[in-house]
This record gives C-alpha cells, sequence and structure tokens, in this order.
C-alpha cells in the first residue's frame, strides 16, 4: 500500500499483522508471539518489521506471517510521488506484508503426529468422514447416505469404496480429517453411530436423531482444543535466561523460545547466534518489566528479545 504519511503507513503495517495472528490463532489453532524484528533482522531497507512467530513441535519458531513499514526509503529511490492538499508533490510512505505457503508447513507441524495430518476443522477440506461398516449388508448405504445428507450444511464426505474398513480409517486419520463417522448394521438397529475424533482418537456414541447438533458441537470443541494443545506447549516450551551459561545451558538442552534481556548491540545478537545457532525471532510488544542486564555483554538491557 502507499499513503500520505508516516502515520497511515504504520497504523496499516500494524492493522495487518494483527489480522495475520488471529487467522493464525482464530483459524489455524495456532498461538503466535506478536513484535518487532531486530535491525539485523528486519526487511533490508524498511524502517521496522513485525512479524508473528510460531513454534513447532521440536521447539524450532518459524516466522509465520510479517509486516513491514518501509517509510518513504523506496518511494525516494524509485520516485514514487502524490499530489498533497497544498498541490505540492510528495513521497508515498510504503508497506508490504505476507504470509506465505510455508503456514501450510506450520500447520503440519503444530498440530500433526504420527498417523500424518491433524486439521483444524475451520480450514479442513473435508470436516466430516462417513464410513460405512458392513456396507453390503442391507440398509448400510442407504442410512449412511441419509446421513451425509443431513449434514450437507458441514463439508462431508462418505467413503463407499470396496476397501475395508482400517484402510478407511487410517486414510482418513492420515489425511487429518477431524470427525469420523461410523455407522453399522447394530448402530442402524439402535437408532446410533460412532463419532470418532480426529485429535485424540476419543469415540463418542450419538443418537441419529441429534447428529447435527453433536456435530456442530464437536467440530468447535475441536476447534478450541487444538488451540488449547498448541498454547500449553508454548508456555511449557518457553524459557527465562538471566545470563550466557543459563542461555547456552537451556539452548542446547531444551528446544524451544528463550527470553532474554539485550543491550541493542548487534554485536550480541551475532555472537549468540555464532556461539549456539539461535537466532532472534523478535522483541515482543509485550515486553513486561525490562530492567537489568544484557545476556551476552552484561551491559544494561534495553529490550526482551
Amino acid at each position: 500500500t502507499a499513503h500520505a504519511t508516516a502515520e497511515e503507513a504504520e497504523e496499516r503495517t500494524i492493522q495487518m499483522l494483527n489480522e495475520y495472528a488471529d487467522f493464525a490463532e482464530q483459524v489455524l489453532a495456532i498461538p503466535v508471539i506478536k513484535g518487532r524484528k531486530t535491525e539485523k533482522e528486519k526487511f533490508a531497507g524498511a524502517e521496522a518489521t513485525y512479524t508473528i512467530e510460531a513454534l513447532m513441535h521440536d521447539g524450532k519458531a518459524l516466522q509465520s506471517g510479517t509486516s513491514h513499514n518501509f517509510g518513504d526509503g523506496f518511494a525516494k529511490a524509485f520516485e514514487i510521488q502524490y499530489t498533497d492538499k497544498d498541490n505540492s508533490l510528495k513521497y508515498v510512505h510504503q508497506t508490504s506484508w505476507g504470509m506465505s505457503t510455508r503456514i501450510i508447513g506450520a500447520i503440519i507441524m503444530v498440530h500433526g503426529d504420527d498417523s500424518g495430518l491433524v486439521l483444524p476443522p475451520k480450514v479442513a477440506p473435508v470436516q466430516i468422514m462417513i464410513i460405512p461398516i458392513q456396507q453390503k449388508k442391507e440398509g448400510v448405504l442407504e442410512k449412511a447416505s441419509e446421513l451425509k445428507r443431513r449434514l450437507s450444511s458441514f463439508r462431508v464426505k462418505m467413503d463407499d469404496t470396496d476397501k475395508s474398513p482400517g484402510w478407511k480409517f487410517s486414510e482418513q486419520e492420515m489425511r487429518g480429517i477431524p470427525i469420523r463417522i461410523e455407522i453399522g448394521p447394530k448402530d442402524i438397529e439402535l437408532n446410533k453411530c460412532v463419532m470418532v475424533r480426529r485429535d485424540t482418537g476419543e469415540k463418542i456414541e450419538v443418537s441419529l436423531d441429534q447428529i447435527e447438533d453433536k456435530a456442530a458441537e464437536l467440530l468447535a470443541q475441536i476447534q478450541k482444543d487444538m488451540l488449547d494443545r498448541a498454547k500449553e506447549h508454548v508456555a511449557t516450551h518457553t524459557y527465562d535466561a538471566a545470563d550466557y551459561l543459563e542461555f547456552e545451558k537451556t539452548i542446547n538442552e531444551k528446544p524451544g523460545f528463550i527470553k532474554a534481556l539485550w543491550c541493542g548491540e548487534q554485536s550480541c545478537e551475532e555472537e549468540i547466534k555464532e556461539k549456539t545457532g539461535a537466532t532472534s525471532r523478535c522483541m515482543p510488544f509485550d515486553q513486561g518489566l525490562v530492567s537489568g542486564k544484557c545476556v551476552c555483554c552484561g551491559k544494561l538491557a534495553k529490550k526482551m528479545v
């Protein structure tokens, strides 16, 4: 975007970062830390780069979206001007922001397990897979088709192929489909079906009279639980380091985020990266109380990174 003033550009830059953060958390069930990149890590030539950082299963961070305030530097380099209200030519203030295909990697690495994908219901291409059991028996396929029609307000499919139920179960698990519905002759007799959650494997017997309500309730619950579990993972894999020895020990023994105080000098940032392989992810907006010494050089700290 191109803006008339520096204030408008900054406002849009932050607005878009918040959009990405909300999307990651509310839709993808991926909690993120919002903050500003250091001078070393920001987009070259930008005034400021803001980021959302997510934590993967293995304790590695993923830059999941960025928003850049370019100021008027690029406008001056490329002569991008506009006529202001006072009829004089002025340089525009630019912004640029993006979330790329790496977010698909984040979904896999935050939620996936050894059986395959675990997709948040809000983005799952198929939310419910109906699997008929003993489908060659009279009435089973008809009943399964009826359930599919009744659940048509969701993204629903039925697997009526000739494969075995076990094969279909693992296929559904690998694809990360949030809910599996199993229905066979005995279930039909008892006017029920079995709903299986992909995220926990929990099996729930549901009356066929309540299937629409239960499906909606369960999808909402799965979405919430997936975000809660991911938040818990971040909380239990975020550490504080008061000095360099503690920092080094934590990096080597406990993968995850480390909160550390920093003097603001790029040389300290580079030294830490060279010695430990750790990179600064961001200076969180939520800085807390910054009082103490730089984790690297021991000088007075200016920021928490």
